[in-house]
């Protein structure tokens, strides 16, 4: 015969579980209350200083917004600017043209003046004052704020328009670094600096410059096309390729050169 559970026992373990059951419920309740109270004192503490960050943090995202905004506008305007400028230039109103971008030369900066001041020097070499376009081509040159490459080009276009009234030795001076293979102006810089040894008499340089600009794959085929001439007229070899010269001097299919177009260079 089983024997019954004991009520007794049954009893206490109710009591036991009962027991046990509400002081997890305490504890949770306590916990909460430790929990809520911790975060009501961190609110108080440091609610406002936070709150502030973000604020600020906001403002100053929304202010970044802003200055992109403002900033894209400014350069769509100044693209606008020397577009306007160029058709000037092209359409031969060249004191038209200067003017146009004279405010972006007083107030613009980097890549945009230089490149306002590149028109002005342009507009000022098509009107035959040579003297204003050398200036105003080396103040790109020597601005530290303009690219290198605006730098690299103006001050081969300084050089340029004074050529004739430069001594020689002025011209390889300033170019000779840039007149060297791999550099990116080599193949202006070298020609310029080629002509300044014939100029001192040291055929034996510019006919071996003529010839390193003549073998330049990357230097433009009209460039490399007068520096053969010179090189072979210097007794410098400079054609790697015949039949790519032929057929460049023929013209396609064996056809006799047309004449080139006036004031082609």
């Amino acid at each position: 015969m089983a024997l019954l559970p004991n009520r007794n026992t049954q009893t206490a373990e109710a009591k036991a579980e009962k027991k046990a059951a509400e002081d997890d419920v305490m504890v949770r309740e306590v916990d909460e209350a430790v929990r809520k109270d911790q975060f009501e004192n961190f609110g108080r503490t440091y609610g406002r200083p936070l709150l502030g960050l973000l604020v600020v943090g906001l403002l100053a995202f929304g202010g970044y917004l802003f200055w992109q905004s403002q900033q894209e506008q400014a350069m769509e305007q100044e693209s606008e600017t020397i577009v306007a400028a160029l058709d000037q230039l092209q359409a031969g109103n060249l004191d038209t043209a200067s003017e146009t971008v004279a405010p972006l030369v007083a107030e613009g900066e980097g890549a945009v003046k230089a490149s306002a001041l590149m028109l002005q020097a342009g507009a000022a070499a098509q009107s035959g004052n040579s003297e204003k376009a050398a200036e105003l081509f080396g103040q790109v040159a020597d601005d530290a704020d303009a690219p290198e490459a605006y730098r690299g080009l103006a001050r081969i276009r300084a050089v340029a328009v004074r050529f004739d009234d430069m001594p020689s030795a002025q011209v390889v001076e300033q170019l000779g670094s840039m007149a060297k293979p791999g550099e990116p102006y080599f193949g202006s810089a070298g020609e310029l600096v080629a002509m300044a040894y014939l100029d001192q008499g040291n055929t034996e340089k510019a006919g071996a410059l003529f010839g390193q600009i003549a073998k330049d794959d990357t230097v433009p085929e009209s460039l490399r096309g007068r520096a053969r001439q010179m090189a072979g007229m210097l007794g410098v070899d400079a054609i790697e390729d015949v039949d790519e010269v032929i057929e460049e001097l023929s013209g396609p299919a064996g056809q006799a050169p047309q004449a080139a177009p006036q004031g082609a260079q």
